[in-house]
């Protein structure tokens, strides 16, 4: 009965198909042309040059943001609004470096010893002037138990976790979070174990809480770190000692220096 009511409503027009978010397509084509794979897929660099000249598409991008309305979100299923959110950090620290770019060697050069570029309410984002502060630490890690949002949100730096080549959707967010993260652990410039110990980037440091709140039962970064062995190549025995909290765990300097084509190419060249 309830399928034969389904379908007559379908019929009538009274129920929509299922169907992909097409808010982020603008952004979607912009990151499939102006981001691009290095270091065999581990890391990515950013053509702010590119973005400059499609200015006016990011710029239509972002005006699209901001014309969701609170009420509009708050109907979204979960993983759509964190999609959106993702997609608007990135999106909006993007806008932010093409503002200074050229002026500047690092996203932290821009407003001074006073004003963080991250504190900067420039965002005018469901209803409220935001800052990209605000949207990661007062939004997504405030409203949603995620830790693999850390490999998903990107700084513009090159210490950062790879700005994706593709726009986040609600649709397959699971598996495109799931992808960041194994992405960002199975890079040897940032993770893995060396003369006995495991060296980890700074940001599960910062974050650590984040991945010891339960997600998927898991309430230490040690448990984390352990489901995720293959990616960090862990032995056996580097693995039992990780679990038992006996594996020597370093944090490696973080490099703040924009993810621009230039700069990431100097770098692979440095060695």
């Amino acid at each position: 009965m309830r399928a034969w009511l389904l379908m007559l409503c379908c019929v009538l027009g009274l129920c929509k198909p299922l169907r992909a978010d097409t808010l982020h397509n603008d952004w979607q084509e912009l990151l499939s042309r102006h981001v691009k794979s290095q270091r065999g897929g581990h890391a990515t660099a950013v053509d702010y040059l590119g973005f400059q000249r499609d200015r006016a598409q990011l710029s239509q991008y972002l005006n699209a943001l901001s014309a969701v309305t609170a009420a509009d979100y708050a109907q979204w299923p979960a993983a759509r609004q964190l999609a959106f959110l993702i997609n608007a950090y990135n999106a909006w620290t993007v806008e932010l470096v093409l503002r200074h770019y050229g002026d500047i060697a690092s996203i932290r050069d821009i407003g001074g010893w006073f004003r963080s570029p991250w504190a900067q309410r420039f965002i005018p984002l469901l209803g409220q002037q935001r800052s990209l502060d605000d949207i990661e630490h007062g939004m997504i890690r405030r409203d949603f138990s995620e830790p693999r949002i850390h490999f998903a949100v990107n700084c513009a730096s090159i210490g950062c976790p790879a700005l994706a080549e593709e726009a986040y959707i609600g649709e397959v967010l699971e598996a495109q979070l799931e992808r960041a993260t194994r992405r960002f652990l199975a890079d040897r410039q940032r993770n893995g174990v060396r003369e006995g110990r495991l060296y980890l980037s700074k940001l599960f440091d910062w974050y650590r809480k984040d991945f010891e709140q339960g997600w998927r039962g898991q309430s230490s970064l040690e448990a984390f770190l352990a489901s995720y062995a293959d990616e960090l190549r862990l032995t056996a025995e580097a693995l039992s000692a990780l679990r038992a909290r006996r594996l020597p765990i370093a944090f490696s300097d973080y490099d703040w220096r924009l993810n621009d084509m230039a700069t990431v190419a100097e770098r692979a060249s440095d060695g």
